[in-house]
């Protein structure tokens, strides 16, 4: 059992889910003032003692305010190593920069690599996440990363909601086939999957759906949901193969640009996304967001980190 104490801090962010796991930890958050100067520079004062402490910095990625927030976080690991903690874990539920993993085509970065050599160079010596948008990011560090899932989250919400043994499970591209199926598995359901043809970036021109739908709940599970463009056009296929009721299920809800219009204006009843992301100002105008709270695995996961427990326990468990 460790003998020194776990200081929370955050930046500004998403202070509500800090919140929400300090209260879980039965921890007061770390006094820190963050703000920025008049030029926009960002300047940090923690206002307490974290010499020789075990400190979790969570930071999440608000959209429109991504650098900010990555800047804080940086300078905020920084400030906590240069003031002698004995480790730094970054806390990021949403990883930013996740989708730039990989070198696409010709002269683009891997900017998903450049977050994690910041990340190391400014002092954390431990990261914890979810979700992933691609697990290889994990092997971009030299430091041990958790990749948590909002999964077993996502599976007591849809118990507790639907009327789930009339559903099937929708992956709304490939890629999110894997995820789908291993959800659908544990429910026990049936598994579609939507083929997409994309005419540019972030804007879908064709869908086809290969399984069986009709008179049936289609769950869509996904990872990301940003503009809502593939959610919304892979609803309008699944109702138009007959499908009861199409739902959305969705890890990290960044509602970017029109989606509120998006969703308001589509053929989807409700989507649910969990609070990696800040969106209370969008649930205000948009009447078919729901949202998981996952504050409790993330303040799980700093508990048993702290005091050396295992963690996998929590990648098939939610805590009640």
């Amino acid at each position: 059992m460790s003998t020194n104490s776990i200081k929370l801090l955050t930046g500004n962010s998403h202070p509500e889910l800090a919140q929400l796991v300090a209260t879980r930890l039965g921890i007061e958050l770390t006094k820190i003032m963050v703000l920025q100067y008049s030029n926009l520079e960002t300047s940090v004062t923690i206002g307490e003692s974290v010499r020789d402490e075990d400190v979790f910095i969570l930071q999440s990625t608000a959209p429109g305010e991504i650098n900010d927030g990555l800047m804080e976080l940086l300078i905020m690991i920084n400030a906590c190593k240069t003031a002698s903690a004995r480790r730094i874990t970054a806390v990021l539920p949403n990883f930013p920069y996740a989708r730039q993993d990989k070198k696409d085509k010709s002269r683009a970065p891997i900017s998903a690599k450049l977050i994690a050599n910041m990340l190391q160079t400014a002092g954390c010596n431990h990261v914890i996440t979810m979700d992933l948008h691609a697990s290889q990011i994990q092997g971009f560090f030299n430091v041990p990363v958790d990749n948590l899932y909002a999964e077993p989250s996502m599976l007591r919400y849809i118990r507790e909601n639907f009327d789930h043994r009339n559903a099937v499970i929708v992956s709304p591209d490939a890629g999110g086939a894997k995820r789908a199926t291993a959800i659908a598995d544990r429910l026990d359901l049936n598994f579609a999957l939507i083929h997409k043809e994309r005419s540019k970036p972030n804007e879908v021109s064709r869908m086809v759906l290969v399984g069986d739908v009709a008179g049936k709940i289609a769950i869509l599970v996904d990872d990301m949901a940003d503009t809502c463009g593939t959610l919304v056009k892979a609803a309008q296929t699944l109702r138009e193969n007959n499908a009861r009721e199409v739902v959305a299920i969705v890890t990290h809800g960044l509602l970017s640009g029109k989606a509120v219009d998006n969703i308001n204006n589509s053929q989807l009843s409700r989507v649910v996304v969990t609070n990696t992301v800040p969106h209370a100002d969008k649930k205000r105008i948009c009447p078919k967001l729901d949202t998981i709270d996952i504050s409790a695995t993330l303040a799980e996961a700093c508990r048993r980190t702290h005091n050396g427990e295992s963690v996998s326990f929590l990648f098939s468990h939610a805590p009640s």
